[in-house]
């Protein structure tokens, strides 16, 4: 069983610490003292507590195979002739995708504008960080 200390739940879920420690006094996420004597939280617990947080993604209208939308806003785009690089902050995370000029102008995505990043991979890769968060 892992425990994950108040500040790096935080950092993972996108909250400040504060936050954290609001939703043990409020009894939202429950603590308890790890090894080395530290506030901490049951990594399972944090995991569904992180899924029940976890806003529903603006929805396309249509029926689609994709599960990870992101939404976000976007930071940059820059463009040539043909293709372009669009830039889309989600919460801590960048995205960055990149499509052709003409559909950056179809969908009129420029810095400021509300977009959702749809994610489709066949191979994601995950790091095991035990002991190392």
């Amino acid at each position: 069983m892992s425990h994950i200390r108040i500040s790096d739940a935080a950092r993972f879920l996108g909250v400040s610490d504060d936050t954290v420690r609001r939703w043990v006094s409020s009894g939202a996420l429950a603590s308890a003292n790890d090894a080395s004597g530290r506030m901490a939280i049951d990594g399972r617990e944090l995991a569904e507590f992180a899924k029940a947080q976890a806003g529903t993604p603006l929805e396309s209208g249509s029926p689609t195979s994709a599960r990870n939308r992101l939404v976000g806003l976007v930071t940059g785009v820059k463009a040539d002739h043909v293709m372009a690089q669009v830039d889309l902050q989600c919460g801590p995370f960048r995205i960055v995708s990149l499509m052709s000029s003409e559909a950056v102008q179809e969908l009129g995505l420029e810095p400021g504008s509300v977009a959702v990043a749809v994610i489709k991979s066949t191979t994601v890769i995950i790091e095991a960080l035990e002991g190392k968060p």
